[in-house]
């Protein structure tokens, strides 16, 4: 609910959309750059061993291993715990650095109010 109140009530235009891009440099802030996201699994790999779509993400190539792993050793899947502790940790980190990519879109955009305020202020003195 704080997201619906924030969008759409109490700061609308400083808050981003949640499925629109960002609309500010991926390296902006950071002097030296940032490391970029790689797929790791490719079209053809996901492809052939039949992910669904929903899950073609950065951890696509984690999920590969524990299907893999499920098929090799069915029905004693309790034996690929690893793998699914694996993946799931990897979806976890994706999740937080989403949300630390929407806190940082959300803070740009304040800022970038903040010094419009502040310009028009200056204009009117």
């Amino acid at each position: 609910m704080g997201n619906y109140v924030a969008r759409y009530v109490t700061n609308p235009e400083a808050t981003p959309e949640p499925l629109v891009k960002p609309s500010f440099d991926a390296n902006f802030g950071f002097p030296n750059g940032r490391k970029e996201r790689v797929m790791i699994a490719t079209e053809q790999e996901m492809e052939a061993a039949k992910v669904p779509l929903e899950n073609r993400d950065y951890c696509a190539h984690k999920l590969i291993a524990h299907m893999a792993c499920r098929a090799d050793v069915w029905p004693f899947a309790y034996k690929c715990a690893h793998e699914k502790h694996d993946y799931l940790n990897c979806q976890h980190e994706d999740y937080i650095y989403r949300m630390k990519e929407y806190e940082r879109e959300k803070r740009l955009l304040l800022r970038k109010q903040r010094i419009e305020k502040k310009q028009a202020r200056e204009l009117l003195a």
